[in-house]
């Protein structure tokens, strides 16, 4: 058995293995410790639709015939011209369409039923290779020629297919391709595919296919319409990194609309209420829980360690902007955070943002800065585990 290798700046184990016969000599296995995990800031993946879409692979599942395409175009010119979709902020790029089951003229009219301005962000392809026979490549060039490319969208997965056989391995598989290459790109795959005819209580069991389709991706949409024809229908929304929710449709104009009310988004103050504090306390040192008992001094209000750990950990460079130093250590076994104010280094020059941005009052009353800790969370959940209720 070989002996692994520890990396005691990083507290990584790299393991080397080895296997006689098919493969996996020379191979390492990387193993990261919980406290590298729990204290390592780490880059934040942006939204492409807030709630609704990171970088990552998805699904959009809908019946034959159903406005699936339109659903699809609606969402592209949406991100590519940074407006909203359906009711959900995008952050604006380049989009990649594939329409593999338009020609140029049914494009064409497609896009003239939406909008009479072109789009520069906005590009499309009407053919493309096989997944394993040049997709890959097809769309690694793609990126390469446009940097800002947030999301491709495949319609439909069956175009781009190269086995015929569904089962759970051969799903599983091909889906697997796109999910590296969306990684790997840092780009949202959306791949447009078709639901079966039997109806099921739970909409994403009705995506055509095994499970493994369902398994291999970051985020599903399933769209169920009321009845053929009613212009009526519920968009489904699940994944790793998403809110599960449900949305009601209406089709007018040749594009899906929101009925509901969908919840303003609450912004992430965070930052903004340790910039405050540290303004006034220039230095702390201490354990979370103690961090945790000066904001209750500043504030009145109480907070979990374990949340205030993670949100400075997460917010560590934007916390930079700002002037606020962080960093985490071990000392005889106990954790120790430490926050440094260096006004040299603020883009703010010391004026109290929480006060500035959201308290036109001039104050800073514990009501005021509970707000923003309140909501503040890990991107998918606001609030989520804030105060000692939970």
């Amino acid at each position: 058995m070989n002996a692994a290798v520890v990396d005691s700046a990083t507290a990584i184990f790299v393991v080397p293995t080895s296997k006689k016969g098919d493969g996996f000599i020379g191979n390492e296995l990387t193993i990261y410790n919980s406290e590298y995990i729990m204290t390592t800031p780490l880059e934040k993946q942006e939204y492409i639709i807030y709630k609704m879409m990171y970088p990552g692979l998805y699904i959009l599942a809908g019946a034959p015939k159903k406005g699936k395409s339109w659903l699809a175009l609606d969402l592209c010119m949406s991100v590519a011209n940074g407006e909203q979709f359906l009711k959900h902020d995008t952050n604006t790029g380049q989009v990649l369409y594939l329409s593999l089951e338009d020609n140029l003229l049914r494009l064409q009219n497609r896009i003239y039923e939406l909008t009479d301005e072109p789009c520069e962000n906005l590009n499309f392809a009407i053919e493309a290779k096989s997944i394993g026979n040049g997709l890959e490549e097809e769309l690694e060039k793609s990126k390469h020629e446009l940097p800002n490319l947030k999301v491709i969208v495949i319609d439909t997965l069956q175009k781009v297919r190269c086995s015929t056989d569904v089962n759970y391995g051969s799903d599983y598989k091909e889906l697997s391709v796109l999910k590296a290459l969306a990684d790997k790109l840092k780009v949202a795959i959306l791949v447009v595919h078709h639901t079966r005819k039997c109806y099921d209580s739970d909409p994403f069991n009705m995506v055509s296919g095994s499970t493994g389709i369902i398994g291999s991706v970051d985020g599903i949409m399933v769209m169920i319409e009321e009845r053929r024809g009613s212009g009526k229908a519920k968009l489904h929304c699940a994944g790793r990194d998403i809110e599960h929710m449900e949305l009601c449709l209406e089709f007018n104009n040749h594009r899906w609309n929101v009925v509901d009310d969908v919840p303003e988004r609450q912004p992430d103050l965070f930052s903004f209420a340790i910039h405050d504090l540290m303004v006034d306390e220039k230095r702390f040192t201490g354990s979370a829980t103690e961090l945790c008992k000066l904001m209750y001094k500043h504030f009145g209000r109480e907070y979990a360690p374990n949340w205030m750990t993670r949100n400075l950990v997460q917010h560590t460079n934007e916390l930079k902007t700002y002037g606020v130093l962080f960093t985490a250590r071990r000392s005889h076994g106990a954790r120790i955070l430490e926050l440094i104010y260096d006004q040299s280094g603020d883009s703010k020059n010391g004026s109290l943002l929480w006060v500035e941005i959201a308290d036109h009052a001039g104050t800073r009353s514990s009501e005021n800065v509970y707000l923003p800790l309140f909501e503040a969370g890990d991107g998918k959940n606001e609030g989520d585990g804030i105060c000692s209720s939970g």
